[in-house]
């Protein structure tokens, strides 16, 4: 998955460090991010202070390993032999996972928070960054930390069959059933309502499988797996999806990379061991 970076590691704890000439850059517009891409070695190089220059308004978010990694928080000129690319631009262009596209997704989720955080929301005052942890404050004493959504990923089975689906819109491969945890709901029952709400079936032995950050939509997704209860009718909510069918295991189709949880669950079904 995206978070699979090993031997290298995420090391995202807050510091005050102000970057150097060996920092690389986030640059946001209009939510795409600012890089380098190579096609032929699949590779994605962010700007370093040798492209961008060093007077620039940054803040620390993360390193991987001993490469630190700030965002850029105000416009500048674009770069030679740079370009803006959106989140889906990159997960189709599928480069290496080598902590690069980690870096992206987990850029692109603070730099969200930190854009849509600019003005407090008890005052309406202009928020400025803490010096100590991460988070934004406000003189009236408000303090704004990282909004993360809890959401599953639920993979429904039915004897030899998995239920698959596909988006109404965006992503063009086969899902599986997905969707944000409400207010005083525990997981499980986040499980139960959307698979009920999304394909109008009932589940049971709901069963942990594994977590997974996913920035580009602040989550952190929760893999649950479970087996229908009772008739097997799909009824497909068409709001939400395109298609809701239940596929034998040697016919699941899977997504063109290997980031995400949904995919990783689907592969492990479609092997057996789930």
């Amino acid at each position: 998955m995206i978070q699979d970076i090993a031997p290298k590691q995420l090391i995202n704890h807050f510091e005050n460090y102000s970057p150097d000439e060996n920092s690389l850059f986030c640059v946001f517009s209009d939510k795409k991010l600012l890089l380098k891409c190579d096609p032929e070695k699949e590779e994605i190089i962010y700007p370093s202070q040798k492209e961008i220059g060093n007077n620039h308004k940054c803040i620390y978010l993360f390193s991987i390993d001993d490469q630190k990694y700030f965002l850029v928080d105000e416009d500048i000129p674009l770069p030679e032999g740079f370009s803006y690319y959106s989140m889906m631009e990159l997960r189709k262009m599928n480069p290496h996972s080598n902590g690069n596209i980690y870096a992206a997704y987990t850029a692109y989720h603070l730099w969200h928070w930190y854009s849509t955080n600019r003005y407090c929301g008890v005052c309406g005052k202009e928020t400025y960054y803490d010096t100590k942890e991460r988070a934004l404050k406000c003189s009236c004493g408000n303090t704004i930390y990282p909004r993360i959504n809890p959401a599953v990923i639920v993979g429904v089975k039915n004897g030899n069959k998995l239920l698959l689906t596909k988006y109404n819109r965006g992503f063009g491969f086969y899902a599986l059933i997905a969707g944000f945890t409400e207010i005083g709901e525990t997981m499980e029952e986040t499980v139960k309502r959307e698979v009920k709400e999304e394909a109008g079936i009932n589940v049971k032995n709901i069963t942990y499988y594994k977590s997974q950050p996913w920035g580009i939509a602040q989550d952190i997704l929760m893999g649950f797996y479970c087996e229908v209860d009772g008739d097997d009718t799909i009824t497909v909510d068409h709001s939400e999806l395109k298609i809701a069918e239940w596929v034998e295991r040697e016919n699941i189709t899977l997504q063109p990379s290997d980031y995400s949880l949904t995919n990783e669950m689907m592969k492990m079904f479609k092997e057996g061991k789930e």
